[in-house]
This record gives C-alpha cells, sequence and structure tokens, in this order.
C-alpha cells in the first residue's frame, strides 16, 4: 500500500491505498457529494505539514493555543475561532487556520 494525498473541493485527505483509483474511491465512497480534484502519490510513508504555510508563526506554541480553545468551546469550530482570536490577538483568517488546522489533526 502508498499513502496518496486526495483533494476534493471540500478536503484535502490522507489515504492508504493500493494505487489511485482506490483512494479515489475510498473518497468518493465516503464524500459522495464532493469532486475530487487530484490524487497524488506521496514519496514517502509520512505527511508533513508546514505551520509556516498555515500561517502560524511565532514563539508561542499556536498549537497548544489553538487546542486549548477547542477543548474550551466543546468542539465548537466558531466559538474556538473567537476565542483564539481573544487570546492572541490574531486576524480572523489567522485564527480560523489555526483551529482548523488542529481539528484536522484530531486536537
Amino acid at each position: 500500500m502508498a499513502l496518496f494525498e486526495v483533494e476534493t473541493n471540500g478536503h484535502i485527505m490522507i489515504v492508504w491505498a493500493n494505487d489511485k483509483d482506490q483512494a479515489r474511491s475510498f473518497c468518493l465512497d465516503n464524500y459522495p457529494d464532493e469532486e475530487v480534484y487530484r490524487v497524488t502519490a506521496r514519496p514517502r510513508d509520512a505527511w508533513v505539514i508546514s505551520k509556516q504555510m498555515l500561517g502560524l508563526k511565532g514563539e508561542a506554541d499556536p498549537c497548544a493555543t489553538a487546542r486549548d480553545c477547542l477543548a474550551r468551546s466543546s468542539g465548537d469550530k466558531v466559538h474556538a475561532i473567537r476565542l483564539y482570536m481573544q487570546e492572541t490577538g490574531t486576524d480572523l483568517n489567522g485564527a480560523r487556520r489555526a483551529i482548523e488546522s488542529n481539528m484536522a489533526i484530531g486536537w
């Protein structure tokens, strides 16, 4: 099995599959209303997300802050974004990226 990155109009998914067709099929089975834009085989058995690319910068650990906000909001994304903005002074777009990226990794 190989690791595939599958991009749809709503998600970017990481899928273990035997080939691109199986990876595409997994996504269509689980998200039937979404259109698959791209299926790419990953060169290694790891998935790496750049914090800088997500707009997470600075000395403080934004992940810990975002996870704390998610926990206090009981997983309510909008409330967590508001809490994150209040605590860090980050703008709406930066707060949204921090919260959503932590939701994607299972905070």
